[in-house]
């Protein structure tokens, strides 16, 4: 077994890095495929919201197929997903996964308040590989 972080860490990303402005346009992440993989943590790394009273509201979402996505039940969350303000912008949200569906992904179920605008990506980190590279 090798010792170093790299070999036991395999970053995806979920939402790609965008400005996320419009209200009415849903938004879901890409699926990670966390086969081979015992363990998961969502980083949402959420920049300066700007906008009168400006929310986003973020979702973790699993599934067996990489079609039929839910909501995961906070039960198997560690944390909070967040709901990015003024307030706790400017910094990354974790959120560790405790299911055992095979897809994970990301997506913004809500939009806030006057021309919410906000600079966010989310990446899925998978940990502790069934097999390591060689």
């Amino acid at each position: 077994m090798r010792s170093d972080l790299i070999s036991h860490l395999a970053p995806a990303q979920t939402l790609r890095p965008a400005s996320q402005a419009d209200p009415s346009v849903p938004v879901n992440g890409i699926g990670v495929d966390l086969a081979n993989y015992d363990s998961a943590v969502v980083l949402v790394d959420a920049g300066t919201i700007s906008g009168s009273g400006a929310s986003l509201t973020f979702e973790v979402q699993h599934s067996d197929d990489n079609s039929d996505w839910t909501a995961v039940p906070s039960d198997e969350l560690d944390g909070a997903e967040p709901v990015v303000t003024s307030a706790n912008d400017e910094q990354i949200h974790r959120i560790g996964y405790r299911g055992i569906k095979r897809y994970l992904r990301v997506a913004i179920t809500a939009k806030a308040g006057t021309s919410p605008t906000l600079l966010v990506g989310a990446t899925v980190v998978r940990g502790k590989p069934r097999r390591y590279p060689a």
